[in-house]
């Protein structure tokens, strides 16, 4: 049943962005490379990195920045599909690094697996001050931009760091930003407690910082949760409803 729904979602979710699938051959390569940690396969039922990659146009060559890799599923994968001629640039915010240094230890772990061809770059400096050393494509953030809200953030941080990703973009660049879902009322009060944003904030922040919302994807959507426990909570984690929202920093 939940298999079902999923491509249910994905054939919605391309109706609904009107943009065609990206390299699906690709990628399909990519997930059924024998060097996935069997623990990241176990896990794409639930996070459908197919129709997600490639609804967000992800392609070889690419250069993408990936803010918080944390364990690395999504670094794997894109490291993959971009493959040698492109680059994954994963960003650990000092922010975090000073509180958990473990998170910046697991990305220069993943880096220096040869399983993923040597294609990634760990780098680390303050949220304000994400980037890369050359123009990115993508900016992919997948569950952390309520972080830029959180208990670690100082007032002016998700300002500050969608500045930043908009430098960082190559005109006509994408900035993919995935979050677990709260109540529309919500705004920001939900995302140090219960690590929920609302979409309508998010779209708001980022559309400050210069960006055009150029598609939202229907892919990880759940009804039936109530948007109210923390992502945390067991009755709800790894079930959250997620909002996808892609921007694109006009040419």
């Amino acid at each position: 049943m939940r298999r079902r729904s999923i491509l249910v979602a994905a054939a919605a979710a391309m109706l609904f962005s009107g943009v065609a699938y990206a390299q699906p051959e690709v990628i399909a390569k990519a997930l059924g490379d024998p060097g996935r940690p069997a623990a990241d396969k176990a896990r794409d039922a639930e996070r459908v990195p197919g129709p997600l990659l490639s609804w967000a146009g992800v392609k070889a060559g690419d250069k993408v920045g990936e803010y918080m890799p944390g364990g690395g599923y999504f670094t794997r994968v894109l490291s993959r599909v971009v493959g040698p001629a492109g680059k994954v640039y994963a960003y650990v915010p000092t922010e975090f690094v000073k509180v958990a240094p473990k998170y910046l230890a697991d990305a220069k772990a993943m880096a220096a697996d040869p399983a993923i061809a040597g294609n990634v770059v760990v780098s680390s400096d303050t949220n304000a001050n994400f980037g890369a050393p050359e123009p990115l494509d993508v900016v992919w953030t997948f569950l952390n931009y309520h972080d830029l809200h959180g208990k670690f953030a100082p007032a002016g941080t998700a300002s500050a760091f969608n500045t930043a990703v908009f430098k960082a973009l190559k005109s006509g660049g994408t900035y993919v930003v995935v979050d677990h879902s709260a109540l529309p009322s919500s705004g920001l009060k939900g995302a140090a407690e219960q690590h929920r944003i609302a979409k309508a904030a998010v779209i708001e922040e980022v559309s400050l910082a210069g960006f055009v919302l150029d598609g939202e994807s229907k892919l990880l959507t759940n009804p039936n949760d109530p948007l109210t426990a923390s992502v945390f909570d067991p009755s709800i984690r790894g079930k959250t409803d997620q909002f996808v929202l892609k921007f694109r920093k006009p040419q």
